[in-house]
Protein backbone atom coordinates (compact mmCIF):
# COMPACT_ATOMS: atom_id res chain seq x y z
CA UNK A 1 0.00 0.00 0.00
CA UNK A 2 1.49 2.97 -1.34
CA UNK A 3 -0.73 5.06 -0.08
CA UNK A 4 -4.51 5.72 0.49
CA UNK A 5 -5.42 7.46 -2.83
CA UNK A 6 -8.74 6.76 -2.37
CA UNK A 7 -11.11 6.77 0.50
CA UNK A 8 -10.75 4.15 2.57
CA UNK A 9 -10.96 3.23 6.49
CA UNK A 10 -8.63 5.07 8.81
CA UNK A 11 -8.62 4.25 12.31
CA UNK A 12 -7.38 7.08 14.83
CA UNK A 13 -6.50 6.12 18.30
CA UNK A 14 -6.26 9.31 20.45
CA UNK A 15 -9.28 11.76 20.92
CA UNK A 16 -7.13 14.51 22.08
CA UNK A 17 -6.60 17.77 20.13
CA UNK A 18 -4.25 16.41 17.46
CA UNK A 19 -6.56 13.35 17.27
CA UNK A 20 -9.27 14.95 16.12
CA UNK A 21 -7.59 17.68 13.86
CA UNK A 22 -5.71 14.99 12.03
CA UNK A 23 -9.31 13.34 12.27
CA UNK A 24 -11.17 16.23 10.47
CA UNK A 25 -8.36 16.60 8.08
CA UNK A 26 -8.69 12.99 7.04
CA UNK A 27 -11.95 13.59 6.22
CA UNK A 28 -11.99 16.55 4.67
CA UNK A 29 -9.71 14.29 2.23
CA UNK A 30 -12.50 12.23 1.85
CA UNK A 31 -11.32 9.53 4.36
CA UNK A 32 -13.96 8.07 6.42
CA UNK A 33 -12.99 7.46 9.82
CA UNK A 34 -13.46 5.96 13.29
CA UNK A 35 -12.10 8.07 16.26
CA UNK A 36 -11.46 5.89 19.24
CA UNK A 37 -10.43 7.04 23.29
CA UNK A 38 -11.32 6.16 26.51
CA UNK A 39 -11.29 9.45 27.70
CA UNK A 40 -14.95 10.20 28.30
CA UNK A 41 -14.50 13.38 30.74
CA UNK A 42 -11.86 15.09 28.24
CA UNK A 43 -8.82 14.64 31.51
CA UNK A 44 -6.31 14.26 28.82
CA UNK A 45 -3.69 17.62 28.16
CA UNK A 46 -5.23 18.57 25.21
CA UNK A 47 -7.95 20.27 27.48
CA UNK A 48 -6.05 20.81 30.58
CA UNK A 49 -3.24 23.21 29.00
CA UNK A 50 -2.89 26.86 29.40
CA UNK A 51 -4.81 27.36 26.03
CA UNK A 52 -1.43 29.30 24.64
CA UNK A 53 -0.76 28.99 20.71
CA UNK A 54 3.02 29.18 21.07
CA UNK A 55 4.64 29.78 17.81
CA UNK A 56 7.36 31.57 19.92
CA UNK A 57 8.65 28.66 20.94
CA UNK A 58 11.05 27.99 18.24
CA UNK A 59 14.33 26.67 20.08
CA UNK A 60 13.48 23.68 21.41
CA UNK A 61 14.19 22.49 24.94
CA UNK A 62 16.76 19.85 24.67
CA UNK A 63 19.38 22.70 24.24
CA UNK A 64 22.57 23.49 26.11
CA UNK A 65 21.01 26.56 27.76
CA UNK A 66 17.53 24.62 29.20
CA UNK A 67 20.43 21.88 30.53
CA UNK A 68 22.66 24.75 32.52
CA UNK A 69 19.67 26.55 34.01
CA UNK A 70 17.88 22.80 34.95
CA UNK A 71 19.40 23.41 38.63
CA UNK A 72 18.33 26.79 39.62
CA UNK A 73 14.96 25.82 37.72
CA UNK A 74 14.73 22.57 40.20
CA UNK A 75 11.09 22.07 42.43
CA UNK A 76 13.14 22.04 45.34
CA UNK A 77 14.77 25.38 44.76
CA UNK A 78 11.19 26.97 43.99
CA UNK A 79 11.40 26.22 40.57
CA UNK A 80 9.08 23.99 38.24
CA UNK A 81 11.10 21.35 37.20
CA UNK A 82 10.73 17.67 38.87
CA UNK A 83 12.19 14.57 38.41
CA UNK A 84 10.40 11.91 40.43
CA UNK A 85 11.46 8.92 39.03
CA UNK A 86 15.34 9.47 37.75
CA UNK A 87 16.21 5.56 37.91
CA UNK A 88 13.62 4.65 35.46
CA UNK A 89 14.30 7.84 33.16
CA UNK A 90 17.81 7.84 33.54
CA UNK A 91 17.91 5.91 29.06
CA UNK A 92 15.29 8.66 28.17
CA UNK A 93 17.74 11.40 29.99
CA UNK A 94 21.17 9.90 27.83
CA UNK A 95 18.96 10.28 24.45
CA UNK A 96 17.85 13.90 25.86
CA UNK A 97 21.54 14.41 26.41
CA UNK A 98 22.42 13.75 23.17
CA UNK A 99 19.54 15.87 21.96
CA UNK A 100 20.97 18.90 23.20
CA UNK A 101 24.35 18.71 21.33
CA UNK A 102 24.55 22.35 19.34
CA UNK A 103 24.38 20.43 15.78
CA UNK A 104 21.24 18.53 16.47
CA UNK A 105 20.02 21.16 18.62
CA UNK A 106 20.17 23.25 15.07
CA UNK A 107 18.53 20.69 13.36
CA UNK A 108 15.65 20.68 15.41
CA UNK A 109 15.48 24.41 15.74
CA UNK A 110 15.24 24.01 12.05
CA UNK A 111 13.08 21.82 12.15
CA UNK A 112 10.26 23.35 14.22
CA UNK A 113 10.84 26.79 13.08
CA UNK A 114 8.94 25.65 9.36
CA UNK A 115 6.52 23.81 11.48
CA UNK A 116 5.56 26.94 13.86
CA UNK A 117 5.40 29.07 10.54
CA UNK A 118 2.31 27.17 9.67
CA UNK A 119 0.64 26.77 12.77
CA UNK A 120 -1.14 29.68 13.28
CA UNK A 121 -2.76 29.76 9.68
CA UNK A 122 -3.49 25.89 10.15
CA UNK A 123 -5.90 27.36 13.07
CA UNK A 124 -6.92 29.58 11.11
CA UNK A 125 -8.33 27.44 8.77
CA UNK A 126 -9.37 24.48 11.57
CA UNK A 127 -11.35 27.57 13.17
CA UNK A 128 -13.32 27.98 10.46
CA UNK A 129 -13.59 24.42 9.12
CA UNK A 130 -15.36 23.84 12.45
CA UNK A 131 -17.60 26.62 12.29
CA UNK A 132 -16.06 28.22 15.41
CA UNK A 133 -13.45 30.55 14.24
CA UNK A 134 -14.33 32.71 17.64
CA UNK A 135 -12.32 30.39 19.24
CA UNK A 136 -8.95 31.62 17.90
CA UNK A 137 -8.07 34.61 20.15
CA UNK A 138 -5.19 36.24 17.97
CA UNK A 139 -3.83 38.98 20.85
CA UNK A 140 -0.59 37.53 21.57
CA UNK A 141 0.57 36.97 25.02
CA UNK A 142 2.47 39.31 27.84
CA UNK A 143 5.99 38.27 30.11
CA UNK A 144 6.49 39.70 33.05
CA UNK A 145 8.79 39.76 35.31
CA UNK A 146 9.27 40.88 39.09
CA UNK A 147 12.41 42.29 40.01
CA UNK A 148 15.19 44.19 37.67
CA UNK A 149 17.64 41.59 37.49
CA UNK A 150 14.85 39.31 36.52
CA UNK A 151 13.24 41.54 33.49
CA UNK A 152 17.01 42.68 32.64
CA UNK A 153 17.91 39.00 32.10
CA UNK A 154 14.24 38.14 30.61
CA UNK A 155 14.64 40.93 27.85
CA UNK A 156 18.15 39.57 27.03
CA UNK A 157 17.14 36.13 26.99
CA UNK A 158 13.89 36.66 24.65
CA UNK A 159 16.24 39.34 22.68
CA UNK A 160 18.79 36.55 21.45
CA UNK A 161 16.08 33.84 21.07
CA UNK A 162 14.68 32.62 18.04
CA UNK A 163 10.63 33.36 18.06
CA UNK A 164 10.52 32.44 13.94
CA UNK A 165 6.94 34.70 13.36
CA UNK A 166 6.43 36.13 16.83
CA UNK A 167 7.80 39.30 17.50
CA UNK A 168 7.86 41.40 20.66
CA UNK A 169 8.45 44.79 22.46
CA UNK A 170 7.62 46.41 25.78
CA UNK A 171 4.31 46.50 27.14
CA UNK A 172 3.11 49.96 26.93
CA UNK A 173 3.65 51.93 29.83
CA UNK A 174 -0.60 52.17 30.43
CA UNK A 175 -0.94 48.58 30.30
CA UNK A 176 2.20 47.56 32.24
CA UNK A 177 0.22 49.89 35.21
CA UNK A 178 -3.22 48.79 34.90
CA UNK A 179 -1.90 45.17 35.53
CA UNK A 180 0.45 46.34 38.51
CA UNK A 181 -2.64 47.94 40.11
CA UNK A 182 -4.25 44.40 40.35
CA UNK A 183 -1.58 42.72 41.63
CA UNK A 184 -0.17 42.67 45.14
CA UNK A 185 3.41 41.73 44.13
CA UNK A 186 5.61 44.32 42.43
CA UNK A 187 5.90 44.34 38.89
CA UNK A 188 9.22 45.81 37.22
CA UNK A 189 8.63 45.23 33.53
CA UNK A 190 7.11 43.04 31.16
CA UNK A 191 7.19 42.34 27.50
CA UNK A 192 4.18 41.64 24.92
CA UNK A 193 4.27 39.37 22.02
CA UNK A 194 2.54 39.62 18.79
CA UNK A 195 1.86 36.71 16.06
CA UNK A 196 0.89 34.42 19.19
CA UNK A 197 -2.34 33.48 20.12
CA UNK A 198 -4.95 31.53 22.40
CA UNK A 199 -7.72 29.21 22.81
CA UNK A 200 -10.89 31.24 24.02
CA UNK A 201 -12.03 27.85 26.25
CA UNK A 202 -10.51 24.63 25.88
CA UNK A 203 -13.98 22.83 26.92
CA UNK A 204 -15.88 24.96 24.10
CA UNK A 205 -13.02 23.96 21.50
CA UNK A 206 -13.43 20.14 22.37
CA UNK A 207 -17.27 20.30 21.91
CA UNK A 208 -16.58 22.13 18.07
CA UNK A 209 -14.48 19.58 16.98
CA UNK A 210 -16.33 16.49 18.38
CA UNK A 211 -19.52 18.17 16.49
CA UNK A 212 -17.44 18.81 13.50
CA UNK A 213 -16.31 15.46 13.69
CA UNK A 214 -19.81 13.63 13.70
CA UNK A 215 -20.86 15.90 11.60
CA UNK A 216 -18.59 14.63 8.52
CA UNK A 217 -20.35 11.41 9.70
CA UNK A 218 -17.16 10.26 12.12
CA UNK A 219 -17.74 7.29 14.20
CA UNK A 220 -16.79 8.08 18.29
CA UNK A 221 -15.83 4.91 19.77
CA UNK A 222 -14.40 4.72 23.42
CA UNK A 223 -12.40 1.06 23.47
CA UNK A 224 -8.86 1.25 25.30
CA UNK A 225 -6.51 -0.19 22.61
CA UNK A 226 -4.39 -2.19 24.39
CA UNK A 227 -1.57 -3.35 21.15
CA UNK A 228 -0.94 -3.29 17.84
CA UNK A 229 -0.49 -6.33 15.82
CA UNK A 230 0.50 -7.41 12.15
CA UNK A 231 -1.76 -9.45 9.93
CA UNK A 232 -2.53 -10.00 6.33
CA UNK A 233 -0.17 -7.46 5.64
CA UNK A 234 -1.81 -4.95 7.27
CA UNK A 235 -1.69 -3.53 10.96
CA UNK A 236 -4.40 -3.98 13.34
CA UNK A 237 -5.78 -2.38 17.06
CA UNK A 238 -6.55 -4.62 20.12
CA UNK A 239 -8.81 -3.50 22.05
CA UNK A 240 -8.55 -4.22 25.87
CA UNK A 241 -11.47 -6.35 25.80
CA UNK A 242 -10.06 -8.28 22.97
CA UNK A 243 -12.37 -6.50 19.67
CA UNK A 244 -10.18 -5.69 16.63
CA UNK A 245 -11.73 -2.74 15.09
CA UNK A 246 -11.84 -3.09 11.23
CA UNK A 247 -9.46 -0.11 9.78
CA UNK A 248 -7.41 -0.46 6.16
CA UNK A 249 -5.36 2.37 8.29
CA UNK A 250 -4.21 2.93 11.62
CA UNK A 251 -3.13 6.43 12.95
CA UNK A 252 -1.51 6.93 16.13
CA UNK A 253 -2.54 10.03 18.04
CA UNK A 254 -2.71 7.91 21.78
CA UNK A 255 -0.34 10.86 23.35
CA UNK A 256 2.54 9.03 25.91
CA UNK A 257 0.49 6.15 25.69
CA UNK A 258 1.81 5.64 22.30
CA UNK A 259 4.85 4.65 23.28
CA UNK A 260 3.62 1.18 24.61
CA UNK A 261 1.17 0.86 21.54
CA UNK A 262 4.08 1.77 19.34
CA UNK A 263 6.36 -0.91 20.88
CA UNK A 264 3.68 -3.49 20.56
CA UNK A 265 4.40 -3.80 17.20
CA UNK A 266 8.44 -3.42 17.44
CA UNK A 267 8.47 0.47 16.84
CA UNK A 268 10.46 2.46 19.32
CA UNK A 269 9.34 5.62 20.54
CA UNK A 270 10.96 6.80 23.49
CA UNK A 271 8.13 9.00 25.22
CA UNK A 272 8.22 9.78 29.07
CA UNK A 273 5.11 11.50 30.66
CA UNK A 274 6.01 15.40 31.61
CA UNK A 275 3.36 16.16 33.33
CA UNK A 276 2.29 19.64 34.17
CA UNK A 277 -0.61 20.97 36.73
CA UNK A 278 -3.48 23.49 36.79
CA UNK A 279 -6.16 25.42 38.99
CA UNK A 280 -8.87 27.14 37.57
CA UNK A 281 -11.51 29.43 39.45
CA UNK A 282 -14.80 30.24 38.01
CA UNK A 283 -15.63 32.98 40.13
CA UNK A 284 -13.02 35.49 39.87
CA UNK A 285 -12.28 39.41 38.80
CA UNK A 286 -9.39 39.07 36.51
CA UNK A 287 -9.64 41.39 33.43
CA UNK A 288 -10.14 40.43 29.61
CA UNK A 289 -6.15 40.29 28.80
CA UNK A 290 -4.02 38.03 27.00
CA UNK A 291 -2.34 34.86 28.13
CA UNK A 292 -0.04 36.40 31.23
CA UNK A 293 3.40 34.53 32.00
CA UNK A 294 4.68 35.44 35.06
CA UNK A 295 8.23 34.25 33.89
CA UNK A 296 9.86 34.50 37.87
CA UNK A 297 7.44 32.07 38.73
CA UNK A 298 7.28 29.73 35.36
CA UNK A 299 3.44 30.35 35.42
CA UNK A 300 1.30 31.19 33.18
CA UNK A 301 -2.69 33.10 34.06
CA UNK A 302 -5.12 32.32 30.74
CA UNK A 303 -8.64 33.95 30.98
CA UNK A 304 -10.66 31.05 29.45
CA UNK A 305 -14.67 31.62 29.30
CA UNK A 306 -15.52 28.85 32.17
CA UNK A 307 -13.12 30.60 34.43
CA UNK A 308 -9.10 31.85 35.33
CA UNK A 309 -6.40 29.10 34.77
CA UNK A 310 -3.16 29.20 36.22
CA UNK A 311 -0.38 26.49 35.05
CA UNK A 312 2.56 25.78 35.44
CA UNK A 313 5.09 22.76 36.56
CA UNK A 314 7.35 20.11 34.52
CA UNK A 315 7.32 17.20 36.38
CA UNK A 316 8.52 13.71 34.91
CA UNK A 317 7.24 11.23 36.50
CA UNK A 318 5.65 7.60 35.76
CA UNK A 319 2.38 7.77 33.41
CA UNK A 320 0.01 6.54 36.16
CA UNK A 321 1.77 8.28 39.57
CA UNK A 322 -0.35 10.01 41.92
CA UNK A 323 -0.18 13.72 41.98
CA UNK A 324 1.73 15.81 44.12
CA UNK A 325 -0.46 18.06 46.01
CA UNK A 326 2.27 19.98 46.86
CA UNK A 327 2.21 21.36 43.57
CA UNK A 328 -1.20 22.43 43.64
CA UNK A 329 0.01 24.15 46.85
CA UNK A 330 2.26 26.06 45.31
CA UNK A 331 0.21 27.30 42.88
CA UNK A 332 -2.36 28.80 45.30
CA UNK A 333 0.24 30.43 46.93
CA UNK A 334 1.58 32.14 44.25
CA UNK A 335 -1.95 33.64 43.44
CA UNK A 336 -2.13 34.50 46.70
CA UNK A 337 1.39 36.45 46.73
CA UNK A 338 0.20 38.12 43.44
CA UNK A 339 -3.14 39.36 44.46
CA UNK A 340 -5.28 37.40 41.66
CA UNK A 341 -8.27 38.30 41.82
CA UNK A 342 -9.85 34.93 42.77
CA UNK A 343 -12.68 33.52 45.14
CA UNK A 344 -14.19 30.11 46.52
CA UNK A 345 -12.32 27.27 45.49
CA UNK A 346 -10.32 25.94 42.70
CA UNK A 347 -11.10 22.89 40.36
CA UNK A 348 -7.26 20.71 40.13
CA UNK A 349 -5.55 19.12 37.26
CA UNK A 350 -2.92 17.27 36.19
CA UNK A 351 -2.04 15.64 32.99
CA UNK A 352 1.17 14.27 30.75
CA UNK A 353 2.80 15.97 27.97
CA UNK A 354 3.82 13.27 25.86
CA UNK A 355 7.38 14.34 25.07
CA UNK A 356 10.67 12.79 23.24
CA UNK A 357 13.98 13.43 23.73
CA UNK A 358 14.84 15.77 21.12
CA UNK A 359 11.57 17.61 22.28
CA UNK A 360 10.51 17.80 18.86
CA UNK A 361 6.95 15.49 17.44
CA UNK A 362 6.60 12.37 15.78
CA UNK A 363 4.39 12.66 13.01
CA UNK A 364 4.30 10.47 9.57
CA UNK A 365 3.94 6.88 8.24
CA UNK A 366 5.92 3.92 9.57
CA UNK A 367 8.75 2.69 7.25
CA UNK A 368 8.32 -0.57 8.80
CA UNK A 369 4.43 -1.42 8.71
CA UNK A 370 3.09 0.57 5.74
CA UNK A 371 -0.76 0.86 6.94
CA UNK A 372 0.56 2.65 10.33
CA UNK A 373 0.87 6.57 10.64
CA UNK A 374 1.70 8.43 13.76
CA UNK A 375 1.19 12.02 15.37
CA UNK A 376 2.42 12.23 18.94
CA UNK A 377 5.10 13.37 21.15
CA UNK A 378 4.14 17.23 20.99
CA UNK A 379 5.47 18.27 24.34
CA UNK A 380 4.20 21.89 25.41
CA UNK A 381 3.42 22.50 21.62
CA UNK A 382 0.40 19.55 21.35
CA UNK A 383 -2.49 22.31 21.39
CA UNK A 384 -0.04 24.87 18.51
CA UNK A 385 0.73 22.08 16.32
CA UNK A 386 -2.47 20.46 15.96
CA UNK A 387 -3.83 21.73 13.33
CA UNK A 388 -0.64 21.60 11.30
CA UNK A 389 -0.29 18.31 12.03
CA UNK A 390 -3.54 17.46 10.89
CA UNK A 391 -2.96 19.11 7.84
CA UNK A 392 0.51 17.10 7.48
CA UNK A 393 -0.86 13.62 8.28
CA UNK A 394 -4.10 14.44 5.20
CA UNK A 395 -1.39 14.79 2.69
CA UNK A 396 0.96 12.14 3.91
CA UNK A 397 -1.74 9.57 4.04
CA UNK A 398 -2.72 10.36 0.36
CA UNK A 399 0.53 10.45 -0.78
CA UNK A 400 0.75 14.17 -1.26
CA UNK A 401 5.11 15.09 -2.63
CA UNK A 402 6.80 16.73 0.10
CA UNK A 403 4.08 16.16 2.87
CA UNK A 404 6.38 14.74 5.34
CA UNK A 405 9.72 15.72 7.03
CA UNK A 406 12.50 13.51 7.81
CA UNK A 407 13.36 15.34 10.71
CA UNK A 408 9.76 14.00 12.22
CA UNK A 409 10.49 10.68 11.16
CA UNK A 410 9.89 8.06 14.04
CA UNK A 411 12.87 6.13 12.45
CA UNK A 412 15.27 8.84 14.11
CA UNK A 413 15.17 6.83 17.27
CA UNK A 414 16.09 3.67 15.97
CA UNK A 415 14.09 0.73 13.98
Amino acid sequence: MTSLAQPRHVLVIGAGVVGHACALALQARGYPVTLTDPDRAGLAASWGNAGHIATEQVEPLASLAVLRSAARRHYAFGGALDIRNPVQLAPWILRYLRACAPRSFEAGREALRGLLADALPAWRRLAAAVQAPQLLCETGHWVCWESAGSAKRGRRGWRSADTGTAGFADLAEDRLESLRTRLRAPLAGAIAFEGTAQIADPVALSGALAAQFARNGGERRFDRIDALIERDGRVHARSADGVTPEADAILVCAGVRSRELMASIGVTAPLVAERGYHLQWRDHEWPELPPVVFEDRSMIVTRFESGLRVASFVEYAAVDAPPDPGKWRRLHEHVRQLGIPVHGEPVQWFGARPTLPDYLPAIGRSARHRSLYYAFGHQHLGLTLAAITGEMIGGVMAGDDGAGSEAFAIERFGR
